[in-house]
């Protein structure tokens, strides 16, 4: 089986890890007998400062082909921050409608975590983050001081909504954010969530806000109940975003799947990230399960270590096996993650983050060779 596979390098320390992340799936590619042809897009600042183009309708249709990307990471401190990530990974997901970003927060046998007395088996849950709506659809704006009025032409790939909001304030200048969910996008990625908790251990955890933001949070956890009837197997409970941060670190043996609107899920997944080992082992995906997917690590372009074979390669590479996974390729997705563990717990070659003086490029290569002896 051969597959073709768009990658995405992208800016700062993006090609470094991209190379090791493909190092290791060709490896497991070569022993599970398929091949992978890499096609690559210069997305990113370079392209955008030489050619002013973020992203094309046209390369976005291209893109649309494909059942997966291999993502690096987008920032560049000479582009004003939010011109590359809105340009280019806000508009990849909403054209893809990549509705699920998925984020393993697993401890790995190996590696520290700062929660005392716990380890492996109590660090093991799944963070299902809608990925398409609530405050990241980017409506907003400022207003000063008088009355304005603004009007609001919100089309999405499920509907499209006109609305107006009458500013009527006395003071100087304001600024306003308009945050929205559908009952369909509610739906369909609460329904994910329960779906995996099926293969799982059965259980799915809501967070939002619905104490105060009531409108939107209260709609969410409504859908949330609605949803969960389908389920009667799987046990469900709520919690605020605020008291599900104190839990991670207290008790995050209680946690199996996690579902959360948007924002929320961004902020929960860092400090999941931290009490698996930190940012460079933490993988995400964005999902669309009935067309293209994009898989890469969460953290950025960190663009003051550019070029210095320096970074931790693994998150890019378990990046890299949820998408060996998406393409059904199961098996040796197990392969890359047991090599990535088996690296951690040897602990011979690691890079500076944990501890360790290996370059980006010698984490790669015996993670790959790891691979054919797993």
């Amino acid at each position: 089986m051969n597959y073709k596979v768009p990658v995405i390098p992208g800016d700062g320390i993006g090609p470094e890890i991209i190379a090791e992340g493909k190092k290791v799936l060709e490896a497991a590619a070569d022993r599970h007998g398929f091949s992978l042809d890499w096609i690559e897009y210069p997305l990113g600042a370079e392209h955008f400062l030489q050619t002013g183009e973020l992203v094309s309708e046209e390369t976005l249709k291209e893109l649309s082909k494909y059942r997966a990307i291999y993502l690096g990471a987008i920032g560049d401190p000479r582009v004003k921050p939010g011109v590359l990530e809105k340009g280019i990974l806000l508009t990849m997901r909403f054209y893809l409608d990549q509705y699920v970003n998925l984020r393993p927060v697993k401890l790995l046998e190996g590696v520290w975590t700062p929660l005392k007395d716990k380890g492996p088996k109590d660090i093991d849950f799944v963070v299902v983050r809608e990925n398409t709506e609530d405050f990241y659809i980017g409506i907003g704006s400022r207003a000063r001081r008088g009355r304005s009025h603004a009007t609001f032409d919100v089309r999405r790939n499920l509907y499209s909504i006109k609305f107006g909001l009458d500013i009527d304030s006395d003071s100087e200048e304001i600024g306003y954010q308009i945050g929205e969910v559908s009952k369909e996008g509610c739906r369909r990625v609460i329904k994910y969530a329960f779906d995996l908790a099926m293969k799982r251990r059965m259980q799915v955890s809501s967070v939002d806000k619905a104490n105060v933001l009531s409108d939107i949070y209260g709609f969410w956890r409504e859908v949330f109940l609605e949803v969960a009837k389908d389920y009667p197997q799987v046990s469900h409970d709520f919690n605020f975003v605020d008291a599900i941060t104190m839990w991670f670190v207290k008790n995050p043996e209680w946690f199996d799947v996690i579902v959360a609107p948007n924002m929320f899920g961004d902020i929960i997944t860092d400090p999941g990230a931290m009490i698996q080992g930190g940012l460079g082992l933490a993988p995400g995906a964005n999902l669309n399960p009935e067309g293209t997917s994009m898989f890469e690590p969460i953290h950025g372009s960190a663009p003051k270590y550019k070029g210095q074979n320096k970074v931790n390669p693994v998150a890019t590479i378990w990046a890299g096996a949820m998408l060996l996974e998406h393409l059904g390729e199961d098996a040796a997705a197990k392969d890359v993650v047991a090599a990535i563990e088996r690296n951690l717990y040897e602990g011979r070659i690691k890079t500076y983050d944990l501890a360790g003086s290996s370059t980006t490029s010698e984490v790669g290569t015996e993670i790959a060779r790891l691979v054919g002896i797993v």
